[in-house]
């Protein structure tokens, strides 16, 4: 008989071969490759042919989900911050600020309020929820995001630097809910929340970020000028920077989510021949795609018919209000005022705001949350419920999102950057 990895990796060699050769056609269709993933995952779980399985004797090994994911954000996040070719200043990324700082509270203490107030949650609990869910994802958003680094366009930059950065700034409120969850008595450990997962952390992170990268931007360089490294082995780098920027600034307990974008953003702008980052995303975007195939397959595989119908009611509750309300009102909320900087306009176009509030993708982000939340004290009944709205909800954006994506940017491109681009001045320098 024949091992069961073995026929893994010839399906998975074989899903590869078929979206490479068709991704041509794939991509002119309302459809993208993770529902492809999605869908083959759930053949090869135990409602199909049992292939994969993460749960053995109705143990759920949420360790392997969390480094796979953990992996797949760090990557997307370094990717991020490499094609953002834009100067460090307020009035450049006023949107990344609004999404990050009104947007993201938002975000969370309304699904907060969702879960205590219609989910039969506690406090600990349904906050733990919203910053699952509240962040958008890096990973599944390629097709909203900047294409490349010469991209300027303001409702990608938005969503790239959103997906950036988010998935750190969501950890604060992912410890807040698991230290609620340990001590229901709040002043027992919210000064040292404040002090430590808030303030400590987010500032390691973005300290890290940068010294971290230019030590490593620094080194390369004065090594490339006594030899050059081997043409095949030189984009490694990126690689080098991502997990050692990562790993120095998880152990000083900052955000290494965090760390790694804004390593992203210094790589960017730390060589003068602009090929060398550029051929460093190229890499990191094939890498990003190849584990990206990995963890959407593994949750295809995780769901089970029985508990989504369960939860489904809770679900589809929290599916509708986060998609349908939540989110566009907090961008809406979040965007006033907020005058484009490509533009003459004195606001946003309502079409932009629009996009930007439909467009709350979630995925592999929110699996690296669940599943670090079930190895930091996350169980019982409680657990079950939060992942389970938390599988269906991310199943449900892969498809909604998935199908809706290409069709609603090409509107965009057609209806309001295009427009754009021929009634407003050239703003290049504005950029540089």
């Amino acid at each position: 008989m024949v091992d069961i990895y073995i026929i893994n990796l010839f399906v998975i060699g074989l899903l590869l071969l078929i979206v490479t050769l068709g991704s041509g056609w794939i991509a002119r269709l309302p459809l993208s490759f993770a529902l492809i993933y999605l869908i083959v995952g759930i053949f090869l779980g135990p409602n199909g042919f049992g292939l994969i399985q993460l749960r053995r004797d109705e143990v759920f090994n949420a360790e392997v989900l969390q480094r796979i994911t953990e992996l797949v954000v760090i990557i997307s996040v370094f990717g991020c911050g490499l094609r953002i070719v834009r100067p460090l200043r307020l009035g450049v990324w006023d949107i990344t600020a609004r999404l990050i700082g009104f947007l993201m509270p938002i975000s969370i203490l309304a699904l907060a309020a969702v879960g205590k107030l219609f989910l039969g949650m506690n406090w600990a609990e349904a906050i733990l929820l919203g910053a699952i869910l509240a962040p958008t994802d890096p990973v599944l958003a390629s097709e909203v995001q900047l294409t490349d680094i010469n991209d300027q366009d303001e409702l990608r930059f938005g969503l790239t630097s959103e997906g950036g950065l988010n998935d750190a700034l969501a950890f604060p409120f992912v410890y807040f809910g698991l230290h609620a969850l340990e001590d229901d008595n709040w002043g027992n450990w919210f000064k040292q929340w404040i002090a430590v997962d808030l303030i400590w952390a987010i500032a390691a992170g973005i300290v890290m970020g940068i010294v971290v990268a230019k030590s490593l931007v620094w080194i390369e360089k004065r090594i490339q000028k006594r030899r050059r490294p081997d043409e095949l082995m030189e984009d490694f780098i990126a690689i080098s920077t991502i997990l050692i920027s990562y790993s120095l600034t998880e152990m000083v307990n900052g955000y290494g989510f965090l760390a790694v974008f804004v390593a992203g953003l210094v790589v960017q702008r730390s060589y003068r021949n602009p090929d060398k980052p550029l051929a460093q995303l190229e890499f990191v975007e094939q890498v990003e795609k190849l584990l990206e195939v990995g963890t959407i397959l593994l949750l295809g595989s995780i769901l089970l018919l029985q508990p989504m119908l369960k939860y489904a009611t809770q679900s589809l509750l929290v599916i509708i209000l986060l998609f349908f309300i939540i989110r566009p009102i907090g961008v809406w909320i979040s965007t006033i005022g907020k005058r484009p900087v490509d533009s003459h306009r004195r606001s946003m176009h309502p079409g932009t705001r629009w996009l930007f509030g439909w467009f709350g993708i979630r995925g592999v982000g929110s699996l690296y949350y669940l599943a670090y939340a079930f190895g930091h004290g996350l169980k019982g009944e409680a657990a079950e419920q939060i992942a389970w709205i938390t599988y269906t909800t991310i199943v449900a954006s892969v498809i909604i999102h998935g199908i809706s994506s290409t069709p609603l940017m090409k509107w965009y491109e057609r209806n309001i950057a295009n427009q754009r681009k021929t009634t407003s001045p050239d703003t290049i320098d504005e950029f540089e």
